[in-house]
């Protein structure tokens, strides 16, 4: 192990800067504010700048009134949180920083200005000190260039809010040195953060691997599948904590569309991140979300809607097929003590009622079931992935399907304590298209070197609060599930959007009995 020293204090390459060296934040937003926060919190003393001429005062103000609250509710002494604030100083140029042992950018996400100021930095500091860019999606490798150092430049990606999120990616570019990037995650871990490696490539993890979660409802909103409060609630009730289009609207719709566009840039046009022409409408329209107070809703949305009491019994019940899926309504119909019949020799997966076939989705429409199987009777229902969280089900039926037979699958549905989410006859309907291209988009980052398995896991549960990393749904579900939902839906829009990460193709050849995707139903 080698060691490099200077006059800003030294650090060991493969070690993290002291705790007592200086840390420099320039860009004193919301995340900018955030990060001086940490390293504060973390006893560093932290430099704080921002082109803006008082902006970096008011932001150590806002971290005072923000620890303040921790002190009423106990949750610090007021002793910590006067030394906390005592570490905090304003800037006022990027010549004041010259004793930072690490510089941590997070001015406006474009790359000329960033790498312009990263040029200017590295002139300014000793090649012992580190300098970090918290870029949400460019490349790190494009901003080293022009730098004299590259090798000290490391992206580290903060998420908002930055003291409570614990997730921070730390990013190689093509120059960066591997004894920086440890440096960077051996501080992130001191910081109380948990640090997960990515290459830079566009989007990262998190960016990139949530894509689907907001393309896949735009896409259903495009063609008119149902509501965003339909859509919100399905999605809410697979264990988000926030639908598609709340969380577009908390976000911010000008901002979720850039990071979109970006990424679709980037991957040089790939369909699989095209930006949606329903979001485009509301930028251009000036509806950005709770910001402008309109997007897909007038300001904040309201409470849960209640679930309507049952409306009579539904008649006799059978279980069919097999797999996790079928496993798991089978044992949430007993905890709710609804009787059925097993068939699990049968060719489909899914519950029958009253001669009514409810498939579980695996992207073909109702419709297309219907004339497969030369029975009209038949409908799609969406995966139960958490059937205790369920607020509402989404379902599709066949164009024959009479009233009452409807009436009985509704019945069905509201005896398990769901609502029925009457959708348009689309593929995949809301949950099984959303987690299967999560799977996927996750699947094709690890198969590309962005990340490995339980760095794309921890990325999206800790990044993004998902109730599950891609990888933990591919277990549940098996990769014969997955594929065969994607394979639907490719066959259903023909779009490159739908092709198949060779990652799961291989787990097809490599694991055919894998945990519900077992390759003996494979109809629905």
């Amino acid at each position: 192990m080698t060691e490099s020293t200077g006059s800003t204090g030294s650090w060991r390459v493969g070690t993290a800067p002291a705790a007592q060296a200086t840390v420099a934040v320039i860009g004193a937003g919301v995340m900018g504010a955030g990060i001086a926060q940490v390293a504060a919190q973390a006893g560093h003393p932290v430099r704080l700048m921002d082109l803006r001429e008082g902006a970096a005062a008011a932001a150590i103000a806002q971290i005072g009134k923000a620890l303040d609250g921790l002190v009423t509710k106990g949750r610090m002494e007021a002793a910590e949180r006067e030394a906390v604030v005592g570490r905090l100083s304003p800037a006022g140029a990027t010549a004041d920083l010259k004793e930072a042992a690490l510089v941590i950018e997070v001015i406006v996400e474009k790359l000329e200005p960033k790498q312009a100021l990263l040029r200017e930095l590295d002139a300014l500091l000793p090649p012992d000190a580190l300098i970090a860019s918290n870029t949400s999606s460019i490349s790190i490798t494009a901003l080293a260039n022009g730098m004299t150092t590259p090798r000290r430049l490391v992206g580290m990606h903060f998420f908002n809010p930055v003291p409570l999120m614990k997730l921070v990616e730390v990013v190689w570019g093509a120059e960066t040195d591997p004894s920086a990037a440890e440096a960077i995650e051996q501080l992130s871990r001191r910081w109380g953060k948990t640090p997960v490696h990515a290459k830079s490539t566009p989007g990262f993890i998190v960016n990139r691997i949530a894509r689907p979660y907001y393309a896949e409802t735009l896409a259903l909103l495009q063609e008119q599948a149902g509501s965003p409060a339909q859509l919100d609630r399905a999605l809410r009730s697979a264990g988000f904590r926030m639908g598609p289009c709340e969380l577009m609207d908390l976000i911010g719709h000008d901002t979720n569309y850039l990071v979109t566009q970006s990424v679709f840039e980037a991957n040089f046009g790939d369909k699989r991140y095209q930006p949606s022409l329903v979001q485009k409408a509301l930028v251009d329209g000036g509806r950005l979300g709770r910001k402008s107070g309109k997007g897909f809703y007038e300001g904040v949305p309201g409470g849960t809607p209640s679930t309507p009491p049952v409306d009579g019994e539904p008649g006799p019940v059978t279980l069919a097929g097999q797999g996790a899926l079928v496993e798991r309504l089978g044992a949430w119909m007993t905890t709710r003590r609804v009787a059925f019949e097993r068939d699990a020799a049968s060719d489909w997966n899914g519950v029958a009622v009253e001669g009514l076939q409810l498939h579980f989705t695996r992207g073909r429409c109702a419709a297309q079931l219907a004339h497969e199987r030369a029975q009209p009777g038949v409908a799609v229902i969406d995966w139960p992935l958490a059937p205790d969280r369920i607020e509402g089900l989404a379902i599709a039926f066949a164009p024959r399907v009479d009233a009452e037979s409807r009436k009985q699958a509704e019945a069905l549905l509201r005896r398990l304590g769901w609502e029925p989410l009457v959708l348009r006859d689309v593929p995949g309907l809301a949950v099984a298209r959303t987690i299967a291209m999560l799977v996927n988009e996750g699947a094709d980052a690890v198969w590309q070197g962005v990340c490995d398995e339980a760095g794309a896991d921890t990325a999206m549960t800790l990044g993004v609060n998902y109730p599950a990393g891609p990888f933990e749904w591919l277990a549940l579900l098996g990769a014969t599930t997955v594929v065969d939902t994607l394979d639907g839906l490719f066959a259903a829009y023909r779009s490159e959007r739908y092709r198949i990460s060779p990652l799961l193709q291989h787990r097809t050849w490599d694991r055919p009995s894998a945990a519900g995707g077992s390759r003996g139903p494979q109809a629905s």
